[in-house]
């Protein structure tokens, strides 16, 4: 997995990085806006001359080309992160559904030195849940 990610690193080493601040002073492009920018760009591309010599026409052409290409890429980019989140969640769920089980296990076993840590993290955990409940201090589970 790890190749495989860095040949997608390496092949889109042409992304950037915004700091918030870089986010925060750009223009956003949402559906509407991006129906505006390509109808623009279609009547620009039909009628070049009435642009300045400033006018980075061929700018615009290649970022709309680029957009076009890379949304089926982010798209997949983003399904796959989103299962990523998914089973990260998961797994996390069944080591926390286990940690509780078997620290059930363990305070009816009895007492011992791993347990007591074990107790003094779990109240750590649970400090905030036990105010809630208005058992301040109970122990969990």
């Amino acid at each position: 997995m790890n190749k495989a990610l860095d040949m997608l690193e390496k092949n889109l080493e042409g992304l950037i990085s915004l700091s918030a601040d870089d986010r925060a002073e750009l223009r956003k492009m949402g559906p509407k806006s991006e129906m505006f920018a390509r109808k623009a760009h279609d009547v620009l591309a039909q009628a070049p001359e009435i642009l300045p010599g400033t006018f980075e026409l061929a700018d615009f052409t290649a970022d709309i080309e680029a957009l076009d290409q890379l949304r089926p890429v982010f798209t997949r980019i983003a399904a796959l992160a989103g299962r990523a989140d998914d089973t990260e969640m998961a797994l996390g769920s069944d080591i926390f559904t286990a940690a509780l089980e078997g620290y059930r296990f363990a305070k009816l076993a009895g007492k011992g030195t791993a347990l007591d840590e074990l107790r003094a993290q779990a109240r750590v955990r649970f400090a905030r849940q036990g105010k809630r409940k208005g058992a301040e201090g109970s122990d969990p589970a």
